[in-house]
């Protein structure tokens, strides 16, 4: 089958089972994610979701997301939303609904919307990811260019060729402060080209000529930090300017006052303020990982998943998008990968503990490739989550790995990323650091193999109870789709124990596990 065909025939199985264009509300995908705003969660048949070849998992959170992987889920999202807007125009006029039907329909929505993690806190840093996460493609494919370019410098290979690799790899990352301005301004509801625009002026050369605070400025002074404060207040100048400038005058008074006051601001407050604190994240970074290396690198690695799990790991876009701006690379990146690392150690320690199990165990089988090329949804969702004590020890084969890796750092090896978004071996291509890149491929390949490693031992020893391997270690098995529904499978129908499973803690029941791995 052609490649456009199974995408199409991907997108049109989803689908009916989502409930149809009717109940589809939003479309929109990440990494390796369908995201989808539903009118009617109960319309949608998770178990037939779980079961098609192309579909990893699903995970439900303020939109409810497909897993399809990295590559898959851009090209199958196109086709979907073709399917969704041919079924609606094929669809008949809507019929009138009463009042009630209406009530009832609003009321099953906000019955939806209401999330378990739905905090200030999170929803605005989900906010900030919606800004950066657009700009991982283009941070791959530069970051990719830059590590070619530089391979071939080091070489001294096609001189005539590197300048215009370079020129490519470094356009993006000079102007990476106004796609910044441009999604913030988007996202925090104002006009998206207003925020470019002011977030414009802090790259334009034109700044050199300015003093702020006793000092010249510089372009590119407070980076995308800059960048992201200044759209926003852009935006606050906007809507003030909306409800109180005449409509006659709109057109002319808002923008001009939205740009000036906002680039007044930036010029003469923000530009310096943001380059303070841009440049205290990247000392801040390199002290830590010079004084403290192993044992940060310990923390980080270990703590990574769980901050996954609660969506606090959005938090840390900003910071390499930053220290990428200011370095070069992130040094932070190939650290929290170390997690990903441990999930796989540890999946690998279930595969063999549990070989009565071939449900489970096919479910390793299929998810273990996507798992080394850095997308652990298949393994958490699918596999440690559900069992419970797994999860927990492949955070400390994370915590390992990234000790290992930190370690290096600490010794004066730097091991970086020039982009965010992949991990596992998918890494490889974007690694740099500061004493070559066989250097560097080393480290991260060992933090790699640490990970395994001690996700493996750990979850081979101490990833299972008495009762739990009693519980599990069965040859009849439901669907792991239900492994990933229930919290765990269910015995068999012989098994020796009394009354039904209890299932694992509600806390950890991937289905309303936050999104971003």
């Amino acid at each position: 089958m052609a490649t456009e065909d199974k995408n199409r025939a991907t997108a049109a199985a989803i689908l009916p089972l989502v409930g149809g264009a009717a109940n589809v509300t939003s479309i929109a995908h990440c990494m390796t994610r369908l995201r989808l705003g539903l009118h009617d969660r109960s319309l949608v048949d998770d178990e037939a979701l779980k079961a098609l070849p192309a579909v990893m998992g699903v995970v439900e959170d303020d939109t409810y997301q497909i897993v399809l992987g990295p590559g898959t889920v851009a090209r199958v999202t196109p086709e979907f939303e073709q399917l969704v807007e041919e079924e609606r125009e094929a669809a008949p006029a809507p019929v009138a609904v009463s009042a009630d039907e209406l009530a009832a329909q609003g009321a099953a929505i906000k019955a939806q919307q209401k999330a378990k993690n739905a905090t200030p806190f999170k929803l605005f840093l989900r906010k900030i990811a919606n800004i950066f996460v657009p700009l991982i493609p283009a941070l791959i494919g530069c970051g990719i260019i830059a590590g070619l370019n530089g391979l071939l410098v080091n070489l001294q290979w096609l001189p005539a060729v590197t300048p215009a690799l370079a020129a490519m790899a470094s356009g993006f990352m000079a102007l990476i402060a106004v796609f910044v301005g441009y999604n913030t301004a988007k996202e925090f509801g104002g006009t998206p080209i207003l925020g470019g625009a002011v977030a414009a002026i802090i790259v334009f050369p034109g700044v050199a000529n300015i003093d702020a605070f006793g000092q010249t400025l510089s372009p590119g002074q407070g980076g995308v930090l800059g960048a992201l404060g200044a759209a926003v207040l852009a935006v606050y100048v906007e809507k003030w300017c909306r409800r109180w400038v005449p409509e006659a005058l709109d057109v002319l008074v808002t923008p001009t006052l939205t740009v000036l006051i906002s680039g007044l601001v930036t010029i003469f407050g923000l530009m310096y303020v943001a380059g303070e604190i841009s440049s205290a994240i990247g000392t801040f970074a390199d002290w830590l990982l010079s004084n403290g290396g192993a044992g940060a690198g310990f923390v980080l690695g270990g703590l990574f998943l769980p901050l996954v799990m609660l969506g606090l790991h959005q938090a840390l876009i900003p910071i390499h998008t930053t220290l990428i701006e200011q370095q070069g690379y992130t040094v932070l990146l190939p650290i929290l990968a170390m997690a990903g690392a441990g999930q796989v150690g540890a999946a690998m320690a279930v595969y063999f503990r549990l070989p009565r199990n071939e449900s489970i165990r096919r479910t390793i089988r299929s998810a273990l490739p996507a798992g080394l090329l850095g997308v652990g949804e298949p393994l958490i969702y699918g596999v440690s989550l559900p069992l419970g004590r797994p999860f927990i020890t492949a955070c400390v084969g994370g915590a390992f790995g990234g000790g290992f890796v930190g370690l290096f750092n600490q010794l004066g090896d730097t091991v970086g990323s020039t982009a965010i978004g992949p991990s596992g071996w998918a890494l490889f291509p974007l690694l740099d650091g500061n004493h070559g890149l066989g250097s560097t491929i080393a480290i991260y390949g060992g933090g790699l193999l640490v990970g395994y490693v001690a996700g493996f031992l750990a979850t081979y020893f101490f990833g299972f109870g008495k009762d739990l391997l009693t519980e599990f270690n069965v040859s009849q098995e439901p669907t792991p789709s239900t492994v990933a529904a229930t919290g765990g499978p269910q015995p068999a129908p012989n098994a020796d124990r009394p009354g039904g499973p209890d299932g694992t803690d509600p806390g950890t029941d991937p289905a309303k596990a936050p999104a971003g791995v």
